[in-house]
């Protein structure tokens, strides 16, 4: 089986995060399900500096104070993912996006109706254990 390491943007701006919604695939259990944006860490790179550089490549967006949050591991049909989630700052919310269908802005307690990636929803949970604590 495929193992794939990835990293994920958690990013706040007014106390709502970033939810991203991904594009079409032949995967059906990934396709059109939202998800933090984010990408593949390529050998020799940083998981900061490939989260880094995919928001810049996917929303064009300039990420700042990452810390991280957790780590998924996570086994779908065809592959195994393991995702480091950060959470992170935008000073300016202005997405173009390039690869994904559509982007919400969302505080915890209004993310389950987004139909989620099932390897980003421990994210989610642990986004709204966070509030009542």
């Amino acid at each position: 089986m495929k193992f794939v390491e990835v990293v994920a943007a958690i990013i706040v701006k007014d106390s709502k995060y970033l939810c991203v919604q991904r594009g079409e695939s032949k995967l059906p259990y990934i396709s059109k399900k939202y998800e933090f944006p984010g990408g593949k860490v390529e050998t020799g790179e940083t998981n900061e500096a490939a989260l880094i550089r995919e928001i810049k490549e996917e929303l064009s967006l300039e990420i700042h104070s990452l810390k991280h949050f957790i780590t998924v591991e996570h086994t779908y049909p065809d592959f195994k993912i393991t995702m480091h989630g950060y959470k992170c700052c935008v000073e300016s919310p202005m997405i173009k996006l390039s690869e994904h269908l559509d982007f919400k802005w969302r505080s915890p307690n209004e993310m389950d109706d987004l139909d989620w990636a099932a390897a980003d929803l421990p994210i989610v949970d642990k986004l709204k254990r966070e509030i009542h604590e």
